[in-house]
């Protein structure tokens, strides 16, 4: 009886919880705004194939306005095929799974093949508390944005003689500004106080020195937010002990994929949080945070991977080809069912299914 109770609750607290985010002011489209759209659609490896399909289930059940041109990509291919990069740039987004990206060997990842073509500078991760899910620090809500270009990420890398390898971390003024003013425009659309800026300035003196000054310089055009900087060490720690101090970080390309799986793991897991990567012309959405993207043997075998990621960086892309409504239906479905905690995957303490939670989703979708 008290289980049912219970479950009782939290069905109506996951219901207010859909009525309370109900958007209240009307999107006006402009004509035309309502034609499908076509997204490529990459399922990539390991668990990727899971949860894309899971969201392509979830669009249809919805009817969201978007089709799918899918092709299939493998990290342990040389390059990204020809006409999968002509599909991006025709369709100019793309929803995709992990690529299995090869350790040493010399092989180059076709993530950051990707990123560079297409010039996907930025990429975001958002990392929050889910209503209902536990975890050991409450009130986290933080945007992580870093550099996707250079960096440590620039892939300049030689053999100077055997046995010693000089690899070359890039840093320039003009992708520094350019990543400090997408962090400085996203806090002020967003209605965020406080930007932070990560970097290792006292050792690297003149790469992360450009950094900041690049980031101290965009500041000064946004007097209404709040900037401060961190060293990446000392950030670690501080996101581990009080994480409800960041709002939104901006950093280069190395310390960014840190702290963005470092907050992750705080929030949620790796499973529940949404990101993507944007450029002057493109963007491709995908789990947020890159640690474990494509799973292992046994989650694939079982089919127990956990689509919420996916799902809400779904949202995303459908807020980014201006369906806002379908965008805020996807975001409380979900939200809904992780609140309740009846179909929760085995990394978030259940035993459900992919196909568990989709079947979930679409359920309150209806």
């Amino acid at each position: 009886m008290a289980a049912a109770g219970g479950r009782r609750g939290m069905k109506a607290m996951s219901e207010m919880l859909m009525k309370s985010q109900r958007r209240t002011v009307t999107y006006m489209p402009r004509p035309g705004d309502g034609s499908p759209r076509a997204v490529t659609l990459l399922p990539g490896d390991g668990i990727g194939p899971l949860v894309t399909g899971a969201a392509v289930q979830v669009m249809k059940a919805m009817h969201a306005p978007v089709y799918f041109e899918e092709y299939e990509v493998s990290g342990k291919m040389d390059k990204v095929p020809t006409e999968v990069m002509d599909s991006i740039r025709r369709n100019k987004v793309c929803l995709k799974g992990g690529l299995a990206t090869p350790v040493g060997g010399g092989v180059s990842s076709l993530n950051v093949q990707l990123r560079k073509e297409l010039d996907l500078f930025a990429s975001l991760v958002h990392c929050f508390n889910l209503p209902g899910l536990k975890t050991r620090h409450d009130n986290v809500n933080i945007v992580v944005i870093r550099e996707n270009t250079e960096g440590e990420y620039s892939g300049l890398e030689h053999e100077v003689v055997p046995g010693v390898v000089e690899s070359l971390k890039v840093i320039t003024k003009f992708c520094s500004e350019r990543i400090a003013k997408y962090a400085f425009e996203y806090a002020y659309l967003n209605n965020r106080k406080t930007v932070t800026a990560v970097h290792k300035a006292n050792i690297m003196k003149l790469a992360d020195g450009l950094f900041l000054e690049s980031c101290r310089e965009v500041a000064k055009n946004y007097p209404g937010i709040k900037y401060n900087e961190v060293i990446v060490d000392n950030c670690c720690m501080q996101l581990v002990s009080k994480p409800q101090q960041f709002d939104v970080m901006v950093t280069p390309n190395l310390y960014g994929t840190l702290v963005a799986n470092t907050a992750a793991g705080i929030a949620g897991g790796t499973g529940v949080m949404p990101g993507g990567n944007v450029g002057a012309d493109h963007a491709i959405f995908e789990q947020g945070a890159s640690a474990g993207n494509v799973g292992n043997e046994r989650l694939v075998a079982g089919k127990t991977a956990n689509p919420t990621a996916l799902l809400l960086s779904s949202a995303m892309m459908l807020r980014h080809l201006q369906f806002p409504s379908f965008a805020d239906r996807l975001e409380q479905a979900v939200m809904s069912v992780i609140a309740e905690g009846t179909y929760r995957t085995k990394d978030l303490g259940g035993t459900s299914t992919t196909q568990d939670v989709v079947d979930a989703v679409i359920e309150k979708l209806n």
